[in-house]
């Protein structure tokens, strides 16, 4: 029975410890990423430039990707300083593209 108990117990720990790997992300890492797209597109919104566009941001362990639309590339420029600066963010990556507003 101890056996038993022993292999359960171990096996439970592989299970839970392996979880990680197979996203690449720990729990945190995911938490983290959330928070700072979160945060960005919050910015986003408070930008009156760029509040009425589309604007897709993806973060993965603190890389930060963009995608949608801008009004000009000074609000890009813009966008991408602004998140640069937030705690947490790599990289920023931009494949946002030139649209005015209809």
């Amino acid at each position: 029975m101890k056996k038993i108990i022993i292999l359960t117990t171990i096996l439970a720990l592989f299970i839970l410890t392996s979880c990680a790997p197979l996203t690449g992300r720990t729990a945190g890492e995911h938490i983290d990423d959330a928070t700072i797209t979160s945060i960005i597109n919050a910015k986003i919104i408070e930008d009156p430039d760029l509040g009425y566009f589309k604007i897709n941001v993806d973060t993965v362990r603190g890389n930060v990707m963009l995608s949608g639309f801008v009004i000009s590339k000074k609000a890009e420029e813009r966008l991408i300083e602004t998140i640069r600066g937030i705690k947490g963010v790599r990289s920023v990556t931009s494949h946002l593209k030139i649209e005015s507003k209809k």
